[in-house]
């Protein structure tokens, strides 16, 4: 399906070197916001009070968010779980005051409201539970990255793997980048925002790097630099389509998806704008520089068995 066609290839490559170098910047630019702010990691990693609370009726979680808020507790995660009755509240720990003080100075600020409110379960998630968190993070993160490579050099070569695993540690870096820099809430789920960005990004890289392997096959005469354009140009309706139904869901997370969800969502964003960009202009940039030629993906056959009037004799896939 295709919403309209390129007749011309558009000449990616040519550029490459300069959007490239506004990648690094960016890619810089993250990393030192990384390590001079560093992330703002949410109860999950950090440790602090969890509470679970039920409604008589369908609880206002909008509300609830306000009044436990208006405490004084900062970075406070409100959420409906099991039905619309159930509330889980997590509270970041604060120096000099105990699980019990402030399950029972929430309480009472939610009874204020509600009279009927009950507190069902209340217990505190420790520093080390966080550390533990962190530490199954990096390594999901890790597996991800080692099972994309694995993959990429088994279906192309190495030269693409190395490409797109360098593509794909670039988006998940900026998206990093971002939270760092403006200090948004880094929560498990903006974890897994990230590990499927990843997966995204590298689905988006073996669409082009399949039809780079279709030209080597097709056009025996183009360069390496034409046979890539032809390969980005080509897709780039499908990359619309595609992406274009993504973001609009994303962005619909985003804009009604409420507090929840809002964090996710921009993660998604960001991961799914920089896909594109990365796809294009790094990985296919890299695989270039890194030398990727005809012989890589197709092995020249014996002289006897070459069919004279085929246009593809002396390659194979």
């Amino acid at each position: 399906m295709e919403f309209f066609k390129i007749r011309k290839d558009i000449p990616f490559m040519r550029h490459a070197l300069i959007f490239n170098v506004i990648s690094l910047a960016t890619f810089v630019l993250a990393v030192f916001f990384l390590f001079s702010r560093g992330l703002h990691l949410s109860v999950e990693f950090t440790g602090g009070t969890v509470m679970e609370v039920g409604y008589t009726q369908a609880a206002d979680v909008g509300k609830v968010r306000d009044t436990v808020a208006g405490l004084g507790f900062t970075d406070v995660q409100v959420q409906t779980f099991g039905s619309a009755r159930e509330v889980m509240i997590r509270l970041p720990a604060q120096k000099g005051v105990s699980t019990a003080q402030q399950s029972e100075r929430v309480m009472t600020a939610l009874k204020a409201q509600d009279a009927q409110v009950e507190l069902r379960r209340t217990e505190f998630v420790g520093p080390q539970v966080g550390e533990e968190l962190a530490q199954d993070g990096l390594k999901a993160l890790a597996m991800v990255v080692v099972g994309i490579m694995v993959y990429l050099a088994f279906r192309f070569e190495w030269k693409y793997a190395v490409a797109a695993i360098i593509a794909n540690l670039h988006d998940v870096i900026i998206i990093l980048g971002f939270f760092a820099f403006f200090q948004w809430e880094f929560s498990l789920a903006v974890l897994a925002a990230v590990l499927a960005v990843l997966g995204y990004s590298v689905n988006e890289s073996v669409v082009i790097f399949d039809r780079i392997r279709e030209n080597f096959r097709r056009y025996r005469k183009m360069q390496t630099v034409e046979i890539i354009d032809n390969a980005i140009t080509s897709t780039i309706s499908r990359t619309i389509i595609t992406h274009g139904s993504t973001q609009i869901m994303v962005l619909s997370m985003l804009l009604f998806g409420g507090p929840t969800l809002h964090y996710f969502a921009m993660a998604l964003t960001i991961g799914i704008l920089f896909g594109i960009y990365s796809s294009v202009f790094v990985a296919a940039a890299i695989a270039m520089w890194l030398g990727i030629k005809r012989e890589d993906l197709i092995k020249p056959t014996s002289k006897k068995d070459e069919d004279p009037n085929d246009p593809n004799a002396g390659a194979t896939v």
